[in-house]
């Protein structure tokens, strides 16, 4: 069965288009748009209508290519900045009228399993393993193997959130840069001291920000999906893209090999967020995975249906 899966994260809209054969995900297409639906919810409260309108147009361009697929069903989940807004039913009632698609908002601890659930398609791995999912309003921490989870964490610590809360001089500020670090660390501080008591065999990362630097890392002209899913980041590696970052203006990032240029504006929060959880956990190498809760959201969906 061809399905599609979409995701209405805080920095983008993404969708996979897949078939379900046997247990098994095949044939997998990915697409993105740098939506920003996020974009003020945490100072404001409420999704701006420029936004709105953004993934209202988004989301059908992503509708027309699941019918051009064949898609037999497509799902849709909102993540961090749809939970946050007061105004989030207005978002979902529009959507429903436009495309006909219903949108599910999932919690934290949803967004967690199903970003699980879909790094384990892709690995084979069996022993505990961290997974970190650095999104643009929030980063989920879930532990577990094949048997299931046993620790899941949601902390609102993203990279678009951290970037509105404290970034705002171009090059980057070094005050500001330190104040972010301080609550970075002081929000983030006891999840990590529990993980760091956890029996880890290693850490494995999904989202944005983690593809991104390993494509910066990897100095990719063309995103490859092949070529990020198992690479492994070294911390020494993230300390040098992340002072190289520091010092670049806006411009300069937007040029970087490896980077979308609407993603430069916030890697930079995004990569600290990563620098700051693998110093605290003391970790030397996070491995990258391409498969994440898009995958997650199709094995859960599809199951149910068998």
């Amino acid at each position: 069965m061809k399905i599609g899966a979409i995701d209405i994260g805080t920095n983008s809209m993404r969708l996979l288009v897949a078939d379900y054969i046997n247990g098994k995900i095949e044939n997998r297409k990915k697409f993105i748009n740098t939506t920003r639906i996020g974009q003020g919810v945490d100072k404001e409260g409420y999704i701006n209508k420029e936004a709105i309108d953004r993934n209202i147009k988004a989301l059908e361009t992503f509708s027309d290519i699941c019918k051009e697929e064949g898609c037999e069903k497509i799902y849709v989940m909102g993540t961090s900045a749809l939970r946050d807004s007061k105004n989030k039913n207005e978002f979902i009632d529009l959507a429903k009228e436009k495309t006909g698609i219903d949108i599910e908002i999932i919690s934290g601890v949803e967004e967690s399993n199903l970003g699980f659930k879909g790094v384990l398609e892709g690995l084979n791995e069996k022993d505990n393993i961290l997974v970190i999912d650095i999104g643009g309003g929030s980063t989920e921490f879930i532990i577990g193997n094949r048997k299931g989870i046993s620790f899941a964490k949601s902390e609102n610590v993203g990279a678009l959130r951290m970037t509105e809360k404290f970034l705002k001089k171009d090059p980057i500020d070094n005050k500001e840069f330190e104040d972010m670090e301080v609550f970075i660390e002081n929000t983030l501080k006891d999840t990590l001291e529990y993980i760091k008591s956890c029996n880890i065999s290693y850490l494995v990362g999904i989202g944005g920000t983690i593809t991104s630097l390993s494509a910066i890392n990897q100095e990719l002209e063309v995103y490859s999906m092949e070529k990020i899913h198992n690479s492994e980041i070294c911390k020494k590696d993230i300390d040098i893209v992340l002072q190289s970052l520091k010092n670049m203006t806006l411009n300069d990032k937007k040029r970087l090999k490896g980077l979308q240029p609407k993603r430069a504006d916030i890697i930079t929060a995004g990569v600290k967020i990563l620098d700051k959880i693998m110093e605290k956990l003391e970790s030397q190498k996070i491995i990258v995975s391409e498969y994440d809760n898009l995958e997650g959201l199709i094995c859960q969906k599809s199951k149910n249906m068998s």
